[in-house]
C-alpha cells in the first residue's frame, strides 16, 4: 500500500537548501555586526566634530546642534596638519620604494635560482617575522644616533624598510615560483639576460604581488608611532600619528576638537584603502590562482 502523496501546497524546502539559506543568513549577520563596529565609532566621531564639548556631553549620539564647522576648518587651516601630512607621504612613499625593490631582487634570487644555503638564508630572513620591533628599539636608537640620523626621516625610513623585507620577500617569492620556466627559457633563446628577464618579463607579470607588498608597506609606515617618537624631536618632522597625540595633548580638554583632528587624520589612509583594495585582494590571491 504506497504512501499518501503530500500536498503541493505544503512542500517543504530540501535539507541543503535550508541549510545554505541559514549559513547565508548567519554570515550576512556576522558581517554587519563586525560592520557596525567600524562604522559605527567613524560615524560618531564624523558627526562629533561638528559639536562642541557640552554638546558631546549633554548629547553625545543625536545630531549637532548648533553645527560648530570650525572643528573641522581650523584644523584644514593648519599649517602643521599639512606638513604632517607631507612627511608621513614622504616617509611612506619612500619606505615603500626602498622594500619593494630590494625585496623583488632577494625574491627573485630564492625563487628562481639553486644555490647551497638557499634555504638556510629565506629561513633566516622568515624567522625576522617573529622578531618584534620593540625589543630593537634601544640598539637601533644607539646605532641611528652614531650615525647622525636622529631628526632625519632616513632615519625612520631605513629601519621601517628593514623590518618590512620578510614578509615581502616571503610574498614576492611565492609568486614568482608560479611563473613558469619556459618563459624564462623562451627569454633566454629570445637572447634576453639574467637581469633583463627579472626587469622586463617578471617584473611586469608580477604586477599584483608588487601592488599588494606595496600596499602593506604603505600602511605600515603610515601607521607607525613608536619609531618616529623615539627618532624625531624636531616637530617639523612629526608624522600624523604623532601630530595626533601632540594633538590630543594640547587640547585634551576639547574633545570635540579632537575628534575633529582624528577624522581628518584617517580620511587620508580611507581614501587609499579605498583605492587599493582591489589590488591588495587580487595580489594576496594571485599566488595562489595562477597556474
Amino acid at each position: 500500500m504506497s504512501a499518501p502523496a503530500q500536498a503541493p501546497g505544503h512542500a517543504r524546502p530540501p535539507a541543503p537548501l535550508r541549510l545554505s539559506w541559514l549559513r547565508s543568513l548567519s554570515l550576512h549577520a556576522i558581517v554587519l555586526v563586525l560592520g557596525a563596529f567600524i562604522v559605527v565609532p567613524f560615524v560618531f566621531g564624523l558627526v562629533g566634530g561638528f559639536k562642541d564639548t557640552s554638546q558631546l556631553s549633554t548629547n553625545p549620539f543625536g545630531p549637532p546642534s548648533p553645527w560648530v564647522p570650525e572643528n573641522y576648518t581650523d584644523v584644514i587651516t593648519s599649517g602643521s596638519f599639512w606638513r604632517q601630512l607631507l612627511n608621513s607621504t614622504f616617509i611612506a612613499l619612500a619606505t615603500t620604494a626602498i622594500v619593494v625593490g630590494l625585496s623583488a631582487m632577494a625574491a627573485f634570487v630564492f625563487a628562481r635560482f639553486a644555490f647551497r644555503g638557499r634555504e638556510f638564508l629565506f629561513t633566516l630572513f622568515a624567522i625576522g617575522l617573529m622578531f618584534p620591533f620593540a625589543v630593537a628599539i634601544l640598539p637601533l636608537f644607539i646605532l641611528l644616533r652614531t650615525l647622525g640620523l636622529l631628526d632625519n626621516p632616513f632615519g625612520v625610513i631605513l629601519p621601517q624598510a628593514a623590518f618590512g623585507l620578510p614578509v615581502t620577500i616571503i610574498i614576492l617569492r611565492s609568486f614568482f615560483r608560479t611563473i613558469p620556466r619556459e618563459v624564462e627559457e623562451a627569454a633566454t633563446i629570445d637572447g634576453c639576460t639574467t637581469f633583463g628577464f627579472f626587469w622586463r618579463i617578471l617584473l611586469p607579470m608580477a604586477r599584483p604581488a608588487l601592488a599588494t607588498v606595496s600596499v602593506l608597506a604603505i600602511v605600515a609606515s603610515w601607521n607607525n608611532f613608536f619609531l618616529p617618537l623615539v627618532i624625531f624631536n624636531d616637530p617639523n618632522w612629526w608624522t600624523i600619528p604623532l601630530g595626533v597625540q601632540q594633538f590630543y595633548g594640547q587640547y585634551s580638554s576639547d574633545t570635540a576638537r579632537i575628534l575633529a583632528y582624528v577624522v581628518l587624520a584617517m580620511v587620508p589612509a580611507l581614501a587609499f584603502y579605498a583605492v587599493a583594495e582591489r589590488q591588495l585582494i587580487g595580489g594576496l590571491t594571485a599566488g595562489a590562482t595562477k597556474g
